[in-house]
Formats: structure tokens, C-alpha cells, sequence
């Protein structure tokens, strides 16, 4: 199994037992110590997989359409390989191992797709909704730190979707962002604003992966929330 000076390691016989550590080895040969460790890893635990379910060449096959077809769906606007991480839980997942919080903090949550950067700086008090058909909603928020303490001067990044459930990028004939601010806390750490109550929405599902989700019997909305990125320079930025 040694690698040669001038080449891959030599193969063996492969059987189910030694199939693992011959493929770890001729994809291990990267000077990328990082990219190595993951390959190993990630075969590593595909082989487990295969080995521990048995699984067939049809479910193997079934596997590669459906990871075919969530490419093929994918374009500029729409990312379903992302929709699949999320609903795997492994978008969730990475985001806490990659940005842990200490004891007594608000845990973060992932971007989500429909963040801008055009939202208005506007004064606390003011409105962030232009929906008529929303039922208005009043907040009253205050930022503190693991101990309690107000913190004043952080940039508060606000959106959410109208009352249809769509954002305002989702809108053809968008002209003005809409449904979104960026405020700044005060000196005892508040802000409020005035918008609409978040509602519930459904992720795209006439994909492969809203087909996945019948198949498990489960449905597609999303929970009514709202966004929030508190950012202050020498403070870990919060995605809520």
C-alpha cells in the first residue's frame, strides 16, 4: 500500500474490506493538508454508509438522479443544492460549529438567500413596511451582552417578507427595497421600528427536493420570522 516516489499507491484486489483504505490513499495526495483531511473523512464515511445500509445499485442509481436533477435545476436565482443542505439540517449545522457562541448568547442562524445590501438607514421609530395589507406590528428591542448590559452603536440589519410571503427581491417590478432597514441602538441599547407581522411561506418545492419532502411526509413552509444582523466593530456579528 506504500505510495510510489513517482505515482499513485498500487491497487489491490478490492474487496467490501480493503476498498476504504485503497480509496482514502490515492485521493489523499494532495499538498493541501486541509483538502486531504476531508477527502479522508468524507470517503471514510460514504463507504460506512454504503456498507452499514447495504445499499443497492438501484438506490445508488436513485441517489445520482435525484443529485442530477437538483443541479439541473439550479440557475442564477435559485440554489437547490443550498434548499437541500437546509433541509438536512447541515446549512444549521456548519453555521454553529463554524460560529460558536459562548454561554448565555443568542445562538446565530444562517443568512438565508435574500439578504440585500440597499436596505435604507432609517431613525428608530420609523416604519420599515410599505404593505397596506400587512397587520402592523410594533417592535421593541434592546441589544445586550452576555451579561446584561446594554450595548449602544450597533448596526441593526431588519428584513422580512410582505404579507404574501414573498421578499421584495422576489418582486419582478421591484423598484425600492421595501420590508427592510438598517437601524442603529441607542444609548441604553433599544431600538423599535414599526412593520408588518412576519407570516409563514413555503420553500420552492416543484423541485427534487420538495419532491424529497413528500416523500418524507413533510411539509414546506417555513415558520412566520423576521431577520436580524446586529454588527459592532470588536463585537462577534450576530445573524439571527
Amino acid at each position: 500500500m506504500a505510495s510510489t516516489p513517482n505515482g499513485p499507491p498500487p491497487l489491490l484486489d478490492l474487496t467490501v474490506d480493503n476498498i476504504t483504505q485503497n480509496v482514502v490513499q490515492i485521493n489523499t495526495q494532495s499538498p493541501d493538508a486541509r483538502l486531504n483531511y476531508l477527502m479522508e473523512r468524507l470517503i471514510t464515511h460514504m463507504h460506512d454508509f454504503a456498507r452499514e445500509t447495504r445499499l443497492s445499485t438501484g438506490e445508488w442509481m436513485a441517489a445520482i438522479q435525484f443529485l442530477t436533477k437538483t443541479g439541473q435545476i439550479c440557475t442564477d436565482v435559485r440554489q437547490e443544492f443550498i434548499l437541500l443542505s437546509d433541509v438536512l439540517g447541515l446549512s444549521s449545522l456548519v453555521d454553529s460549529i463554524d460560529h460558536p457562541k459562548p454561554p448565555n448568547c443568542t445562538q446565530g442562524s444562517v443568512l438565508g438567500p435574500f439578504h440585500t445590501g440597499d436596505a435604507p438607514h432609517l431613525p428608530i421609530g420609523s416604519s420599515m413596511s410599505a404593505d397596506a395589507a400587512g397587520e402592523p406590528l410594533l417592535a421593541l428591542c434592546t441589544v445586550r451582552d452576555s451579561a446584561g448590559r446594554p450595548i449602544s452603536g450597533v448596526k441593526v440589519d431588519i428584513w422580512e417578507t410582505d404579507s404574501t410571503g414573498h421578499y421584495d427581491v422576489q418582486h419582478p417590478n421591484r423598484e425600492a427595497p421595501s420590508e427592510r432597514c438598517v437601524m442603529t441602538s441607542d444609548v441604553d441599547g433599544g431600538f423599535w421600528f414599526k412593520a408588518i407581522r412576519p407570516v409563514s411561506y413555503p420553500i420552492p418545492d416543484d423541485g427534487p427536493v420538495g419532491k424529497l419532502l413528500r416523500q418524507l411526509n413533510r411539509h414546506c413552509w417555513r415558520p412566520s420570522h423576521m431577520h436580524f444582523i446586529l454588527d459592532k466593530e470588536g463585537l462577534d456579528r450576530l445573524i439571527t
